[in-house]
């Protein structure tokens, strides 16, 4: 029987803690445990420490889990928690994603301070985002655009849009609505012209393949339609060896036992682009979204890549 409390990993920012304590509730009430019964871990990893350069420069994705994944293999957590569109497609060796949580809205909200859309920009205009899928986007849908990164938390951006440093930003809605800000978008974009990151809205649970107590405990809390539509899209992820240097947008979704993915790679000025869509079953959902991933690299040729290095 567990005497002392499980141990959830997490970063420290307002959104990640929210998650966190979503999680912790969620097992609460799958298993009829006390408050008592979780400790919730703060960690400060470099992606946090970090924001005047680009997730690109400083190496990646794994600058928001290294840390917490070193301290989840020691022992030291139990499991983890983290927005899936941060983890890189190869964990360490004895980790795994056990769980996801039912997915948020997958849309990027604009938030606009000198007009409320994004097309209705005057020429010229700043935008500042930290994705490189969301500027090369930007740039497609509108090339006359002054695309600037952003990088911070959440109030961080919010604040340098409201100093003036832009015109307007784009955040991912689900982060939004998981704080509580419904009203701060001015638009939401539509996924058909702005389609999100792989992975983009969903929480995803860490833990250790061998710790089958608390991956017992954590099935009860995995939501299969969204296990099932982020392992597409993150195999997708995967075949295009994708990371922070890379524009890519994926998303799957599952109605009943059928899943369809659709997948977009670009340059990152915006200016060419490809498209792919997949369908099959949900209990194919890895194979489906390595095979989008392998053919849209051979419809892009070798020359599209040469832009991503």
């Amino acid at each position: 029987m567990q005497t002392k409390p499980f141990r959830i990993g997490t970063r420290g920012s307002p959104l990640a803690l929210a998650q966190a304590h979503e999680t912790r509730d969620r097992l609460m009430a799958a298993h009829g445990l006390a408050e008592s019964m979780f400790e919730i871990v703060v960690l400060s990893t470099q992606g946090d420490r970090i924001t005047d350069r680009p997730l690109a420069e400083l190496g990646g994705k794994g600058l928001f889990t290294e840390e917490i994944e070193a301290q989840l293999r020691s022992g030291d957590l139990d499991l983890a928690v983290h927005s899936s569109k941060d983890m890189p497609t190869r964990l360490p060796e004895g980790l795994f994603l056990s769980a996801f949580l039912p997915r948020e809205d997958v849309r990027d909200a604009f938030i606009g301070k000198t007009a409320p859309k994004l097309t209705e920009l005057p020429h010229g205009a700043t935008v500042g985002s930290s994705s490189l899928r969301r500027q090369a986007l930007i740039r497609r849908l509108r090339p006359d655009l002054n695309v600037i990164t952003f990088r911070g938390q959440v109030d961080t951006r919010l604040r340098k849009l409201a100093e003036g440093q832009a015109d307007g930003t784009l955040l991912a809605y689900a982060g939004l609505r998981r704080l509580g800000k419904f009203d701060v978008p001015t638009e939401l974009l539509d996924p058909k012209d702005f389609p999100p990151a792989p992975a983009q809205g969903a929480i995803c649970i860490e833990s250790r393949t061998d710790d089958d107590r608390m991956n017992s405990l954590l099935a009860a809390i995995n939501d299969r339609p969204t296990y099932d539509a982020v392992t597409c899209e993150r195999a997708f992820l995967a075949a295009l060896d994708g990371s922070c240097r890379t524009p890519i947008a994926g998303f799957a979704v599952c109605h009943g036992d059928r899943l369809s993915f659709s997948g977009m790679i670009l340059t990152p000025d915006g200016s060419r682009f490809h498209e792919i869509g997949l369908e099959g079953a949900c209990g194919d959902a890895a194979e489906i979204g390595r095979a989008a991933g392998e053919a849209i690299r051979a419809k892009a040729g070798p020359d599209f890549f040469a832009s991503w290095s």
